[in-house]
């Protein structure tokens, strides 16, 4: 058994233009699995099933790896001790960014690892938006600027985010005046300020995403409960290297006890 400590997206059975190829794409077979109970769940975490892989922990990454396993064809179960998103998976920034300070260090330093850091991050932002609409969009972020040199220092900046993204730009920067800038947030500091530079990132609904790849992970095949703990992992010493390793958990349902 292999045990990971915590997408793909439930779509549902509706046809989908992914943008992949022309014309709609028909939603394949699985999202039309029926989701299965809590109460089906437990009996079949309880039953005589030897599960592959068990993941504990129900965040993003718990039920990213849950999807990864399943959907690679492994017997897959995932605990969670509260409830989904219950951590740090719902108390994000929600932010889906590229990175444009890595950018900077990209630009500044030469450094190209920092710039494959940004493209990739860029190509995963564009994706995120079109695969899931329903949880994320576009994010408008605006940058004051107080001295003059920065606002064609922060532009060029900017600009080379947008082209960075190529065809996957959210949407293009510009700049504000400074009396448009204060219309739309007139709470800014007024003192010396020359403009603001608006430029555009991703944002989404990190607990409901979270939820929707524990999901597709059920539809899939994982066997997945929350309010589930780990008492303890067992072990059984290996034969060939005379060494422990773990071969399994003890699990309450915290519900009911």
């Amino acid at each position: 058994m292999g045990i990971g400590v915590g997408g793909v997206w439930l779509l549902g059975g509706r046809q989908m233009n992914l943008g992949f190829e022309d014309g709609p794409v028909r939603a394949p077979a699985w999202t039309h699995n029926p989701l299965p109970s809590r109460e089906n769940q437990l009996k079949s975490l309880k039953g005589t099933t030897e599960f592959d892989v068990l993941v504990i922990g129900g965040g993003a990454t718990g039920c990213g790896v849950a999807l990864d396993a399943t959907t690679r064809g492994l017997s897959t179960a995932l605990v969670e001790k509260y409830d989904f998103s219950s951590g740090t998976s719902s108390r994000s920034t929600k932010l889906i960014h590229g990175g444009v300070r890595y950018l900077q260090n990209a630009i500044m330093k030469l450094d190209k690892e920092q710039y494959d850091l940004v493209k990739e991050a860029l190509h995963e932002r564009a994706n995120l938006l079109k695969i899931a609409p329903h949880l994320s969009g576009p994010l408008p972020i605006m940058l004051p600027v107080y001295t003059w040199w920065q606002v064609p220092y922060f532009w060029v900046g900017i600009k080379a985010y947008d082209l960075v993204a190529g065809s996957q730009c959210v949407k293009s920067s510009y700049v504000l005046s400074k009396r448009n800038a204060l219309e739309k947030f007139p709470m800014l500091k007024r003192d010396k300020l020359k403009a603001a530079i608006v430029y555009y990132d991703g944002q989404h609904n990190d607990a409901r995403m979270n939820l929707a790849i524990g999901l597709t992970a059920a539809k899939q095949g994982a066997c997945i409960a929350n309010h589930t703990e780990v008492l303890k992992l067992l072990k059984k010493t290996d034969e060939a290297t005379g060494k422990e390793r773990v071969c399994g958990a003890t699990v309450r349902d915290n519900i009911t006890g």
